[in-house]
């Protein structure tokens, strides 16, 4: 049964999905109370009377954009046939400009940004790094279960190296403002997994 949100939860997640790409471009330290009142349109005392500080509106933000690109994936997913399509969607949501229009990889930016600085939004990065992990694994398993990939596939490390690779792919790209080094990374990534098939 789906129950319409209060006039509170409109507002809340009004302020979220309207700071989302502030927060993801310029960080949490970065953005400031003027930046999220000219995002939303509201004052400050309607944004701190729905949070109780700029750090719970941050991670409810990481929450929405991080759950914004899984589910872009995961739909892609879906409806790849095999599990070496699976995998290449990774390839191909990293490489879109969709991400970059809207700061980036939300992962990337808050696990740089609160790495020493903030230790929530630096656990919220970490579980969605692992979950990233974790789901590269479990396609590889089924990759190998169905006979796609070679049974000797040392799972857990290609996983983590698929992660880091993209990771960093965006990274060297937003340094040296050049989509082609991402590209190039992910071409490496490409490698990777057409090295495990069988």
């Amino acid at each position: 049964m789906n129950k319409e949100l209060s006039k509170a939860e409109r507002t809340r997640q009004f302020i979220i999905e309207s700071t989302a790409v502030v927060f993801n471009k310029k960080g949490y330290a970065g953005t400031s109370l003027a930046d999220l009142t000219e995002a939303t349109g509201l004052t400050k005392g309607s944004i701190y009377g729905n949070f109780e500080n700029k750090e719970e509106v941050a991670l409810a933000v990481f929450d929405y954009n991080s759950c914004r690109t899984a589910d872009m994936i995961a739909k892609r997913v879906a409806q790849a046939d095999t599990f070496y399509d699976k995998l290449m969607v990774y390839t191909k949501v990293y490489s879109s400009e969709t991400l970059a229009a809207r700061g980036g990889c939300p992962i990337l930016n808050t696990a740089v940004e609160a790495d020493d600085t903030n230790d929530l939004l630096k656990g919220k990065a970490a579980k969605a790094v692992l979950k990233w992990k974790k789901n590269i694994a479990e396609l590889i398993e089924g990759g190998i279960a169905a006979g796609e990939f070679k049974a000797d596939v040392n799972i857990n490390q290609t996983a983590i190296s698929i992660v880091a690779l993209i990771e960093g792919g965006i990274m060297i790209s937003k340094v040296t403002n050049s989509h082609a080094n991402l590209e190039k990374v992910l071409g490496t990534v490409e490698l990777l997994i057409n090295q495990m098939k069988s």
